[in-house]
């Protein structure tokens, strides 16, 4: 038995890794180890049994957030002293941290098995970086800047949308990313202090609400719906560009759920790896082609009138061609346009067809 095999496993799943020769981004399964992490094929909706290659996390070098790819906020980045530069994204922000964390632990693990006994009392914990040093106003330029500033978008909250603006949790990934701090802790402190001295202010009900009720310490929200924009005085030239809004009625409803499926092709009938996204008020779900850096979603439609139902996985459902694996189940649109599509596993297919069914 391959010694891999021997070692406990302590965490599994899958994510989209960018190659090393050829930059396309493909899902494949991780396997995360004591000292390693193993990646195989990712087919069917299953793990295929050729591993792929391996990650030594023995002075390794992680970065997350890695916020230099404009559309895939998600990913992590590995550099190792032997293999370079690794790419991962996760589907979603709470997995993002929670392989990060996993991999990090992993690491100081190592490195506190190698370090020698007397000097293991010697070890100090990490410093702040002294929040009460840096100058807000050079924070806010780094945030202006047109190269590696953060980016400001058009998002909803409560039907209402909001333009030039940013999350909160953008921003404390933002403020991790460029060093200008240690922990997400210190980044929301940071961006309290630029809201207190009038540098962000607050868009919509939580932020709002947040500012005026909580403490200081509070007054910032790392949060995915809490958002935030520059303050209307504070404007200068050479700003970031605001990305270019998408109008679609459809793309401005709030995220629900978000994972990776395989879904049939409708045409060639094979099955891929998609991202599918899915969205209330009004209720639509997309999906998104991994393999490409765009925020335009590759299909989608309108969750109104939908039926969605599971398959029997005991045989090969009439309609459904090619490697089936289970945990199958169909949407029939309004306009009456049949999907197939599997989940990685029987609790997967049961929350997305009850998350479908909630908003159709």
């Amino acid at each position: 038995m391959d010694t891999d095999q021997n070692s406990s496993v302590l965490k599994e799943g899958f994510l989209v890794k960018r190659g090393h020769v050829v930059h396309n981004w493909k899902a494949r399964w991780f396997v995360l180890m004591p000292d390693k992490l193993l990646y195989y094929k990712y087919e069917g909706g299953k793990r295929g049994s050729c591993q792929r290659g391996r990650i030594m996390l023995k002075d390794c070098v992680i970065t997350c957030p890695f916020l230099e790819y404009d559309y895939r906020p998600l990913v992590i980045r590995l550099q190792t002293q032997s293999c370079g530069e690794h790419f991962l994204e996760a589907c979603s922000r709470e997995e993002r941290d929670e392989w990060a964390a996993g991999i990090t632990t992993a690491m100081a693990t190592l490195r506190l098995n190698d370090a020698p006994p007397d000097n293991q009392s010697e070890a100090a914990p990490p410093k702040s970086l002294g929040l009460h040093n840096i100058n807000l106003s050079q924070v806010v330029d780094s945030m202006y800047d047109i190269h590696s500033g953060i980016r400001m978008t058009s998002l909803t909250e409560q039907c209402n949308t909001y333009s030039n603006c940013f999350s909160g949790s953008s921003v404390v990934d933002w403020l991790v990313f460029m060093q200008l701090v240690l922990t997400r802790v210190e980044a929301a402190t940071l961006a309290s202090a630029l809201l207190e001295e009038g540098f962000l202010r607050p868009l919509g009900f939580r932020s709002v609400e947040a500012l005026r009720s909580a403490g200081l310490s509070q007054q910032f929200l790392d949060d995915s719906t809490a958002l935030y924009g520059f303050s209307d005085s504070f404007k200068k030239r050479g700003s970031v560009k605001p990305e270019k809004t998408l109008s679609a009625v459809e793309l401005a409803g709030k995220v629900v759920k978000r994972g990776y499926l395989l879904k049939q092709g409708h045409k060639r009938k094979n099955w891929k790896v998609r991202l599918f996204v899915l969205r209330s008020q009004p209720g639509y779900l997309h999906y998104y082609d991994p393999s490409k850096d765009d925020i335009n979603p590759a299909g989608g439609f309108s969750l109104r009138g939908c039926l969605v139902s599971a398959l029997d996985d005991n045989g090969v459902p009439s309609g459904v061609k090619g490697n089936v694996q289970g945990n199958l189940f169909k949407i029939i649109t309004q306009s009456n346009a049949h999907y197939f599509i599997q989940a990685p596993t029987r609790q997967e297919k049961t929350d997305w067809i009850e998350a479908v069914r909630g908003h159709s």
